[in-house]
Protein backbone atom coordinates (compact mmCIF):
# COMPACT_ATOMS: atom_id res chain seq x y z
CA UNK A 1 0.00 0.00 0.00
CA UNK A 2 1.56 3.36 -0.96
CA UNK A 3 2.12 5.83 1.81
CA UNK A 4 1.80 9.48 0.79
CA UNK A 5 2.88 12.35 2.96
CA UNK A 6 0.13 14.58 4.25
CA UNK A 7 1.46 17.22 1.52
CA UNK A 8 1.33 14.83 -1.51
CA UNK A 9 -1.93 13.80 -0.55
CA UNK A 10 -3.51 17.05 -0.57
CA UNK A 11 -2.10 18.43 -3.45
CA UNK A 12 -3.00 15.10 -5.10
CA UNK A 13 -6.85 15.73 -3.98
CA UNK A 14 -6.81 19.14 -5.65
CA UNK A 15 -5.23 18.19 -9.00
CA UNK A 16 -8.26 15.84 -9.03
CA UNK A 17 -10.71 18.64 -8.22
CA UNK A 18 -9.62 21.49 -10.57
CA UNK A 19 -9.91 20.26 -14.03
CA UNK A 20 -14.20 19.64 -12.46
CA UNK A 21 -14.53 22.80 -11.20
CA UNK A 22 -15.97 26.40 -13.05
CA UNK A 23 -13.57 28.66 -14.39
CA UNK A 24 -14.13 31.00 -11.43
CA UNK A 25 -13.30 28.11 -8.58
CA UNK A 26 -10.48 27.19 -11.26
CA UNK A 27 -8.73 30.38 -10.63
CA UNK A 28 -9.50 30.37 -7.09
CA UNK A 29 -8.47 26.85 -6.64
CA UNK A 30 -5.24 27.24 -8.24
CA UNK A 31 -4.43 30.33 -6.65
CA UNK A 32 -4.74 28.44 -3.46
CA UNK A 33 -2.77 25.73 -4.45
CA UNK A 34 0.01 27.54 -5.30
CA UNK A 35 -0.11 29.29 -1.65
CA UNK A 36 -0.14 26.16 0.07
CA UNK A 37 2.61 24.90 -2.19
CA UNK A 38 4.34 28.30 -1.24
CA UNK A 39 3.65 28.03 2.31
CA UNK A 40 4.34 24.05 2.77
CA UNK A 41 7.61 24.39 0.85
CA UNK A 42 8.73 27.16 3.16
CA UNK A 43 7.48 25.23 6.05
CA UNK A 44 9.22 22.26 4.85
CA UNK A 45 12.70 23.82 3.65
CA UNK A 46 13.19 25.19 6.91
CA UNK A 47 14.34 22.27 9.59
CA UNK A 48 16.49 24.88 11.44
CA UNK A 49 13.70 26.15 13.94
CA UNK A 50 11.99 24.96 16.58
CA UNK A 51 9.02 26.25 18.87
CA UNK A 52 9.97 25.98 22.81
CA UNK A 53 7.43 26.78 25.76
CA UNK A 54 7.58 27.15 29.28
CA UNK A 55 6.38 23.74 31.01
CA UNK A 56 3.15 24.42 33.00
CA UNK A 57 4.50 21.79 36.17
CA UNK A 58 1.92 18.76 36.94
CA UNK A 59 0.61 19.81 40.04
CA UNK A 60 1.35 15.97 41.22
CA UNK A 61 4.26 14.82 39.58
CA UNK A 62 5.68 17.92 38.05
CA UNK A 63 9.23 17.58 35.86
CA UNK A 64 12.41 18.36 37.38
CA UNK A 65 16.00 16.20 37.82
CA UNK A 66 16.83 13.41 39.77
CA UNK A 67 20.57 12.25 40.57
CA UNK A 68 20.72 8.39 40.09
CA UNK A 69 23.52 5.61 41.10
CA UNK A 70 23.07 2.80 38.67
CA UNK A 71 24.76 -0.67 39.52
CA UNK A 72 27.12 -1.85 36.85
CA UNK A 73 28.78 -5.04 37.60
CA UNK A 74 29.97 -3.97 41.36
CA UNK A 75 30.54 -0.50 40.69
CA UNK A 76 28.10 2.43 40.82
CA UNK A 77 27.19 4.85 37.50
CA UNK A 78 26.90 8.56 38.07
CA UNK A 79 23.73 9.54 36.47
CA UNK A 80 20.78 11.63 36.24
CA UNK A 81 17.07 11.37 35.05
CA UNK A 82 14.99 14.55 33.39
CA UNK A 83 12.30 13.50 34.23
CA UNK A 84 8.87 14.32 32.37
CA UNK A 85 5.75 16.25 33.35
CA UNK A 86 2.89 14.43 34.84
CA UNK A 87 2.21 10.85 36.89
CA UNK A 88 1.72 8.38 33.78
CA UNK A 89 4.71 6.48 32.56
CA UNK A 90 6.68 8.50 29.77
CA UNK A 91 8.70 6.86 27.29
CA UNK A 92 12.81 6.82 27.35
CA UNK A 93 15.87 8.14 25.59
CA UNK A 94 19.20 7.54 26.86
CA UNK A 95 21.79 9.47 26.29
CA UNK A 96 25.35 7.88 25.64
CA UNK A 97 28.55 10.20 25.80
CA UNK A 98 31.50 10.05 23.41
CA UNK A 99 35.67 9.51 24.20
CA UNK A 100 36.31 10.86 26.53
CA UNK A 101 32.53 13.08 27.07
CA UNK A 102 33.20 16.63 26.78
CA UNK A 103 30.14 17.03 24.64
CA UNK A 104 26.80 15.49 26.66
CA UNK A 105 24.47 16.71 24.43
CA UNK A 106 21.86 17.57 27.41
CA UNK A 107 20.91 20.60 25.36
CA UNK A 108 18.48 18.09 23.29
CA UNK A 109 18.07 16.30 26.79
CA UNK A 110 15.89 19.63 27.56
CA UNK A 111 14.24 19.94 24.40
CA UNK A 112 13.28 16.00 24.52
CA UNK A 113 11.86 16.01 27.91
CA UNK A 114 9.43 18.77 26.85
CA UNK A 115 8.28 16.72 24.43
CA UNK A 116 7.34 14.55 26.97
CA UNK A 117 10.19 12.11 27.42
CA UNK A 118 12.39 11.12 30.01
CA UNK A 119 16.31 11.22 29.35
CA UNK A 120 18.90 9.44 31.53
CA UNK A 121 22.09 10.75 31.23
CA UNK A 122 25.42 8.61 32.78
CA UNK A 123 28.80 8.50 32.75
CA UNK A 124 30.04 4.97 31.98
CA UNK A 125 32.21 2.92 34.78
CA UNK A 126 35.77 4.70 34.97
CA UNK A 127 35.06 8.25 33.72
CA UNK A 128 34.03 11.42 34.57
CA UNK A 129 34.33 10.22 38.91
CA UNK A 130 32.20 6.80 38.27
CA UNK A 131 33.37 3.81 40.08
CA UNK A 132 35.24 0.71 38.44
CA UNK A 133 37.28 0.60 35.20
CA UNK A 134 36.54 2.15 31.55
CA UNK A 135 36.62 -0.10 28.68
CA UNK A 136 34.74 0.02 25.50
CA UNK A 137 33.06 -3.49 26.07
CA UNK A 138 32.56 -2.19 30.02
CA UNK A 139 30.26 0.88 28.66
CA UNK A 140 28.45 -1.88 25.95
CA UNK A 141 27.69 -3.63 29.12
CA UNK A 142 26.56 -0.63 31.64
CA UNK A 143 24.07 0.34 28.73
CA UNK A 144 22.64 -3.16 29.17
CA UNK A 145 22.58 -2.29 32.94
CA UNK A 146 21.00 0.85 32.81
CA UNK A 147 18.21 -0.17 30.69
CA UNK A 148 18.13 -3.24 33.61
CA UNK A 149 17.62 -0.29 36.19
CA UNK A 150 15.20 1.37 34.29
CA UNK A 151 13.07 -1.79 34.12
CA UNK A 152 13.66 -2.57 38.17
CA UNK A 153 12.38 1.22 39.20
CA UNK A 154 10.06 1.61 36.04
CA UNK A 155 7.42 2.63 38.47
CA UNK A 156 8.80 5.44 40.75
CA UNK A 157 11.07 6.58 37.70
CA UNK A 158 7.93 6.83 35.72
CA UNK A 159 9.46 4.87 32.72
CA UNK A 160 7.18 3.29 30.36
CA UNK A 161 10.38 0.44 29.02
CA UNK A 162 8.53 -0.69 26.29
CA UNK A 163 9.57 2.72 24.28
CA UNK A 164 13.00 3.46 25.03
CA UNK A 165 15.54 4.77 23.00
CA UNK A 166 19.65 4.60 22.56
CA UNK A 167 20.80 7.76 21.41
CA UNK A 168 24.95 7.67 20.94
CA UNK A 169 27.45 10.26 19.44
CA UNK A 170 30.89 9.60 18.66
CA UNK A 171 31.98 6.33 21.05
CA UNK A 172 28.46 6.66 22.10
CA UNK A 173 27.41 5.86 18.49
CA UNK A 174 29.18 2.86 18.40
CA UNK A 175 28.13 2.19 21.54
CA UNK A 176 24.46 2.57 20.60
CA UNK A 177 24.76 0.16 18.09
CA UNK A 178 26.71 -2.69 19.79
CA UNK A 179 23.96 -1.98 22.89
CA UNK A 180 21.14 -2.26 20.37
CA UNK A 181 22.09 -5.89 19.75
CA UNK A 182 21.90 -6.93 23.18
CA UNK A 183 18.59 -5.06 23.94
CA UNK A 184 15.52 -7.05 22.23
CA UNK A 185 13.12 -5.00 23.89
CA UNK A 186 14.72 -1.47 22.12
CA UNK A 187 13.83 -0.97 18.83
CA UNK A 188 15.06 1.95 17.64
CA UNK A 189 19.40 3.83 18.14
CA UNK A 190 20.01 7.19 16.95
CA UNK A 191 24.19 7.02 16.17
CA UNK A 192 25.33 10.78 15.55
CA UNK A 193 29.09 10.60 13.85
CA UNK A 194 29.48 6.89 14.98
CA UNK A 195 33.24 6.55 15.71
CA UNK A 196 34.31 3.02 14.32
CA UNK A 197 36.89 1.60 16.41
CA UNK A 198 37.60 -0.95 14.58
CA UNK A 199 38.26 0.99 11.02
CA UNK A 200 40.45 3.23 12.75
CA UNK A 201 42.87 0.10 13.83
CA UNK A 202 42.27 -2.17 11.29
CA UNK A 203 46.12 -1.64 9.57
CA UNK A 204 47.72 -1.85 12.72
CA UNK A 205 50.01 -4.56 13.63
CA UNK A 206 51.86 -4.01 16.73
CA UNK A 207 52.04 -2.58 19.91
CA UNK A 208 53.84 0.43 18.81
CA UNK A 209 51.40 1.09 16.18
CA UNK A 210 48.14 0.71 18.54
CA UNK A 211 49.69 3.15 20.83
CA UNK A 212 50.77 6.28 17.74
CA UNK A 213 47.35 5.64 16.52
CA UNK A 214 45.61 5.89 20.44
CA UNK A 215 47.78 8.72 21.48
CA UNK A 216 46.66 11.06 18.47
CA UNK A 217 43.09 10.62 20.17
CA UNK A 218 44.69 12.27 23.46
CA UNK A 219 44.73 11.11 26.86
CA UNK A 220 42.45 12.31 29.18
CA UNK A 221 42.60 11.65 33.11
CA UNK A 222 38.71 11.54 33.58
CA UNK A 223 39.07 7.60 32.26
CA UNK A 224 40.22 5.50 34.21
CA UNK A 225 42.55 3.60 32.10
CA UNK A 226 45.72 2.85 29.90
CA UNK A 227 45.78 3.61 26.54
CA UNK A 228 47.54 0.03 26.18
CA UNK A 229 44.75 -1.67 28.08
CA UNK A 230 42.18 -0.06 26.75
CA UNK A 231 43.01 -0.37 22.87
CA UNK A 232 44.67 -4.16 23.10
CA UNK A 233 40.95 -5.59 23.08
CA UNK A 234 40.39 -3.23 19.99
CA UNK A 235 43.84 -5.66 18.18
CA UNK A 236 42.75 -8.81 19.62
CA UNK A 237 39.41 -8.63 18.04
CA UNK A 238 39.43 -6.12 14.82
CA UNK A 239 36.04 -7.93 13.81
CA UNK A 240 34.04 -7.20 16.50
CA UNK A 241 34.63 -3.52 16.91
CA UNK A 242 34.00 -3.07 13.45
CA UNK A 243 30.88 -1.80 13.00
CA UNK A 244 30.62 -3.02 8.93
CA UNK A 245 30.33 -6.37 10.67
CA UNK A 246 26.85 -5.58 11.99
CA UNK A 247 24.26 -5.06 9.63
CA UNK A 248 22.96 -8.90 10.25
CA UNK A 249 22.66 -8.01 13.90
CA UNK A 250 20.62 -4.71 13.52
CA UNK A 251 18.58 -5.84 10.45
CA UNK A 252 15.18 -5.54 12.80
CA UNK A 253 16.00 -2.23 14.37
CA UNK A 254 15.37 1.30 13.87
CA UNK A 255 18.47 2.88 13.13
CA UNK A 256 20.10 6.24 12.48
CA UNK A 257 23.10 7.17 11.13
CA UNK A 258 23.94 10.96 11.03
CA UNK A 259 27.63 11.74 9.82
CA UNK A 260 29.35 14.90 9.23
CA UNK A 261 31.92 12.66 7.29
CA UNK A 262 32.12 10.14 4.90
CA UNK A 263 34.02 7.63 6.38
CA UNK A 264 31.26 5.45 7.43
CA UNK A 265 29.81 4.96 4.18
CA UNK A 266 30.76 1.08 4.25
CA UNK A 267 29.48 1.01 7.54
CA UNK A 268 26.37 2.22 6.12
CA UNK A 269 26.00 0.49 3.14
CA UNK A 270 26.23 -2.97 5.14
CA UNK A 271 23.39 -1.75 7.64
CA UNK A 272 21.39 -0.96 4.51
CA UNK A 273 21.77 -4.27 3.18
CA UNK A 274 20.57 -6.14 6.00
CA UNK A 275 17.75 -3.63 7.36
CA UNK A 276 14.33 -4.49 6.72
CA UNK A 277 13.16 -2.11 9.84
CA UNK A 278 13.98 1.39 8.93
CA UNK A 279 17.64 2.52 8.12
CA UNK A 280 18.61 6.37 7.26
CA UNK A 281 21.78 7.80 6.60
CA UNK A 282 22.96 11.43 6.43
CA UNK A 283 25.73 13.69 5.76
CA UNK A 284 25.55 17.29 7.08
CA UNK A 285 27.98 19.50 6.25
CA UNK A 286 28.92 20.52 10.17
CA UNK A 287 31.45 19.84 12.75
CA UNK A 288 31.95 16.89 15.04
CA UNK A 289 29.76 17.92 18.10
CA UNK A 290 27.03 19.62 14.96
CA UNK A 291 27.82 23.27 16.13
CA UNK A 292 25.78 24.95 13.53
CA UNK A 293 22.83 22.35 12.89
CA UNK A 294 21.56 21.67 16.67
CA UNK A 295 18.10 22.40 15.92
CA UNK A 296 18.04 20.41 12.88
CA UNK A 297 19.36 17.84 14.99
CA UNK A 298 16.46 18.16 17.88
CA UNK A 299 13.95 18.43 14.81
CA UNK A 300 15.53 14.86 13.21
CA UNK A 301 15.69 13.35 16.88
CA UNK A 302 12.25 14.18 17.38
CA UNK A 303 10.81 12.83 14.33
CA UNK A 304 12.56 9.90 15.22
CA UNK A 305 11.08 9.41 18.58
CA UNK A 306 7.70 9.93 17.20
CA UNK A 307 7.70 7.39 14.44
Amino acid sequence: MWNFSPLTSVVYLLCILVPQATNMNKLFTRYFIFAFLFISTKSIAQPDSIILKDLTWDKSSPAGMTELFIPSANSLLAGIIYRANGSQKHPTLILLHGYPGSERNLDIAQVVRGHGWNVIYFNYRGAWGSEGKFSFTNCVEDVVNVVSFCKKYQDSLKIDTSNMVLFGHSMGGWICLKALQRLPGIKKGFALSAWNIGEDFKNANSEEEMLKIANEGGKYFVLNTSLKDLFTPVMQNKMYYNLVNDGKALADKQVIMLDEHHRNALVADAFKNFNHSYFDYEVWQTDHPFTNKRVSLMNKLLEFLDR
